[in-house]
Parts: structure tokens; sequence; C-alpha cells
């Protein structure tokens, strides 16, 4: 799963692909101009941006430009409409990672996506095993010593998220930066909510729960709980 952010000003085209994201459990952030993308990317960290070069105002190239001037590594899939070979050189040039020409089959944009999600400034495996605890991100399983544990899609994500970075500890607010889409209204009480919930599906009798508290600072995964 990823927090991606799509930047495209056609309502329908945008509605399409955000279908289609959420579908595959990414999370996705949509922003309809150049100035609303700039804004989120200021404020939130996301996992790949896909964005449109011809967008009102500010263009995506622009957009782009201003993204990896100020130090922005995630990875971009800009979409166009232009074809000739001169406009591919200035997409790639402006910071963008892949390139993909309107019209274009879904299927297509789905595995620009995952590819770019492959890379090292992305996630780096669709397999995690921490602990007790294997996860196939690709195929939504997660398993426990060999057992199945059946997870709802936003309590997927966030442990997706914490085996990601076991031993670390986050506060509420980061993991609704991070999990999240800003027009949730989230808040440290829905964190509280899906611990408790999380805690139900994978703890063991008697044992230490995977998911701790630090008090007044936020919750860790133990790697060897």
């Amino acid at each position: 799963m990823a927090k991606i952010l799509l930047v495209e000003d056609e309502l329908d085209f945008s509605l399409l692909i955000s279908h289609l994201l959420a579908s595959e459990h990414h999370t996705v952030e949509v922003a309809n101009s150049g100035e609303a993308a700039l804004e989120l990317l200021g404020v939130y960290h996301f996992d790949c941006l896909i964005l449109d070069w011809n967008l009102p105002g500010i263009s995506g190239l622009e957009v782009c430009q201003n993204f990896r001037a100020n130090k922005g590594v995630t990875p971009i899939l800009m979409l166009t409409a232009r074809q000739h070979v001169d406009d591919k050189s200035a997409g790639l040039d402006s910071g963008a990672d892949d390139y993909l020409t309107k019209p274009f089959e879904l299927k297509e944009l789905s595995s620009r996506v995952r590819a770019l999600l492959r890379r090292p400034t992305a996630f780096q495996s669709a397999n995690l095993q921490v602990g007790l605890f294997e996860m196939d991100v690709n195929n939504f399983r997660l398993t426990r010593q060999g057992e199945e544990v059946t997870l709802l899609p936003k309590e997927f994500a966030l442990l997706e998220f914490f085996m990601r970075h076991p031993n670390q500890v986050f506060s509420p607010e980061t993991l609704i930066d991070r999990v999240w889409a800003s027009d949730h209204e989230a808040s440290p009480e829905t964190i509280r909510t899906y611990i408790k919930r999380l805690r139900k599906k994978l703890d063991l009798e008697g044992k230490p729960s995977a998911l701790s508290t630090v008090h007044g600072v936020g919750y860790k995964f133990d790697a060897f709980g």
C-alpha cells in the first residue's frame, strides 16, 4: 500500500484513476491544480506522485521542477497528451521518473506505479517479515506463525507502515499523515481506536503486545514481539 498524490484537473479522469488505485489498496489524495499540489507536497509525505502536465495555473512541469528544487525525492509519473520526443525529454529533465502519454490503458498506469514504488526511495519489498508476522503486500495477506490474520484495509495499511519501520516510535499525527488522506477527519482518537483493534487481532494471550505505547510520544511495532 502507498500514499499517492494524483494531480489531475479533469474530474472524470481523476475519479477513474483514483478508483483504480484505491481498489489496489492505496491511499489516494487528489489535487486539481498545480498550486494545490505544491501545498500538499509541502505538508504531507507521499510515496508516489502522478502528475498531469497540462494543469491550470502552475503546470505539472513547474510543479515537478519546484518539488525537485526543494529536495523532494518522491517518484513522479508524468501524464500528458504531448507525444513529441522533445516534450518527453523536457518532462524527464524536469525531474520526472517516468512518462505516460494519453490516452493509455489503466493497466499500464497501474504497472508503472508499481514499478516506481519498487524503487529504493519508495517501498523496497512487497514481502515483509517482522517478528512473528509475515505480510504479503501484493496479495493483501498477513500471517502470524503461518496462521492467517484477517485485517480491514486501513488496519492493513497501518500495520504495513509499522512493519516497514519496526522498533521506531511514531506520534499519532505522523501516522495520520502517512496512512490517511488529508480530507479524512482522522484524529489521535482514531489512531487509538485502530491500535486497539490491531492488538485484538494480533496479540496472543499471555504474551506482550506487538504494538506498544510510548506514553506521551506515540506507538511502535516490536520486531522481537
